[in-house]
């Protein structure tokens, strides 16, 4: 089923109709984690985002290679190419291998992705891995006049770059500005410009993660290695590249100067930017006291949680909000998200069991939000506004399921195909419950329960029978007498 699709593009400032380098494929780029500690929130929001847009394309009947890389080397402690390798420097900390720290990250990365119902990647390279193609990437660079040597590591010449090309056109910076805004130190650095950035850094004698090249012996520079790795498994011109909006500038930016500089052209046709993550109005951060890790998430285990979270709950908090907007995490979000994915798989198991009835009209409601939901999604991946519209859908289920109403085949073809493919397929949200055997224990329970409180309303000992009805509501089972019986959620 192929739809239109729109996108915005960060680079024209405009949602654009989406068209593929090759008909019928997507080519798919995101920047990964730099794997040097635990996955945290802010992990967790282009993790569900970009795995939101892989699993539309792939439902709308295209073909996909998503890449998203691995960081395991280059990225020091400052964006200016200054400091420690964070990889090196969390090595020495805890007297590792540098690779033995970009394993133990990784995995634990990948399980809180899986965690989170995400697609793995189609390929998942490590910068370490790829060091002869980014060697290469930085001669043609050379080559081409937009880079020089200085004891012994390589910059990108931003100056003369720009002088054929247009350096801040994708974040919207001028040239101009971020030189008046830079101080420069005479003597102190061995850049021609405080805005030029590392290709290759030479390696100090105590740096542990070193190679050979033509001019020292020394790492990639950070952004180097996703024009090096996209290229290599996308093509030197692809569909989309993804990342969080932190990466922007420079990261994205200076990509996109090397893309230019090496191939003569950008190489990416769209440039899509996921917003952040704030805790209570603040950024997160260890100095502030609120950085959480997705593990504390699930767990409950920080200070400013009143309560674990489940994975699923995460997810449907990222997708209430549209991803190029600020999402604030709080307790009274996360519980009202909580919520709300219960509204949403109850409705779930209840399509299921619903009644049709033959020779009835077609609900044309339903099929305006059937409609509404897929235009929604393939509106720039604008999963509020699709799940605004299967809460519709999910008070017509209930309208049906307690009588008030009836669908034919058509309607429950259409609320099956929303409820139990698009739900899990497209937005990645599950049962949690399902498959471990606590919803059939709870269920149990509660079954017993509700006979225990019959007993008691059958004798007239209504007081038992309120005290039952209570406690339930208390523990999240909502009861609700019917002529037929009694019927319960949680």
């Amino acid at each position: 089923m192929k739809r239109e699709i729109l996108l915005y593009n960060t680079l024209s400032r405009r949602k654009e109709v989406f068209t593929p380098v090759t008909p019928g494929m997507v080519g798919l780029y995101v920047c990964g984690p730099t794997v040097y500690g635990d996955a945290h929130l802010g992990h967790a929001r282009p993790g569900v985002t970009y795995d939101v847009l892989v699993r539309m394309f792939r439902y709308m009947g295209y073909k996909v290679r998503y890449v998203r890389n691995i960081t395991d080397v280059g990225h020091l402690e400052h964006d200016a190419d200054e400091g420690e390798d964070k990889i090196d420097k969390k090595a020495k900390l805890e007297a590792l291998e540098p690779m033995e720290v970009a394993q133990e990250y990784t995995l634990r990365y990948q399980e809180a992705m899986r965690k989170l119902n995400t697609c793995p990647p189609s390929i998942e390279p490590r910068a370490s891995g790829h060091i002869i193609e980014q060697i290469a990437l930085v001669q043609k660079i050379f080559d081409a006049g937009f880079a020089y040597e200085s004891n012994g590591s390589v910059y990108f010449d931003v100056r003369a770059f720009h002088e054929k090309h247009n350096y801040g056109e994708l974040s919207g910076r001028v040239l101009d500005d971020m030189i008046s805004n830079t101080r420069e130190l005479d003597g102190q650095s061995d850049k021609r410009s405080p805005l030029d950035f590392a290709l290759w850094k030479k390696a100090a004698p105590e740096h542990i993660m070193k190679w050979p090249s033509p001019w020292s012996e020394g790492f990639p520079g950070w952004h180097l290695e996703c024009s090096a790795m996209s290229a290599k498994y996308l093509g030197e011109e692809f569909d989309i590249h993804g990342g969080g909006m932190d990466l922007l500038f420079p990261h994205h930016e200076c990509e996109l100067a090397q893309n230019k500089a090496s191939r003569g052209k950008g190489g990416v046709r769209y440039w899509m930017h996921n917003n952040m993550i704030t805790i209570e109005g603040k950024k997160m951060g260890k100095s502030y006291g609120n950085f959480i890790t997705l593990e504390e998430l699930f767990t409950g285990k920080h200070n400013i949680l009143v309560q674990p979270y489940s994975p699923m709950t995460i997810r449907f908090f990222i997708l209430q909000a549209h991803y190029r907007s600020t999402l604030d995490f709080s307790n009274d979000a996360l519980q009202a998200a909580e919520k709300g994915l219960k509204r949403i798989m109850q409705a779930a198991k209840d399509v299921k069991s619903l009644q049709v009835k033959g020779g009835s009209e077609d609900n044309k409601e339903i099929r305006k939000i059937y409609d509404d939901v897929f235009t929604a999604i393939c509106d720039d991946i604008n999963t509020p506004i699709a799940l605004s519209h299967l809460f519709d859908a999910v008070r017509i289920i209930n309208q049906v399921k307690d009588g008030q109403s009836a669908i034919n085949a058509n309607d429950k073809a259409l609320l099956d195909e929303l409820f139990l493919k698009f739900i899990p397929d497209v937005l990645g949200l599950v049962d949690e419950s399902a498959g471990n055997g606590s919803e059939e224990l709870v269920g149990g329970l509660v079954e017993m329960i509700l006979e225990v409180r019959k007993v008691a309303k059958s004798n007239k000992d209504f007081a038992t029978s309120d005290l039952i009805r209570d406690k339930l509501k208390a523990l999240g089972v909502q009861i609700k007498d019917t002529k037929d019986g009694v019927e319960w959620t949680l």
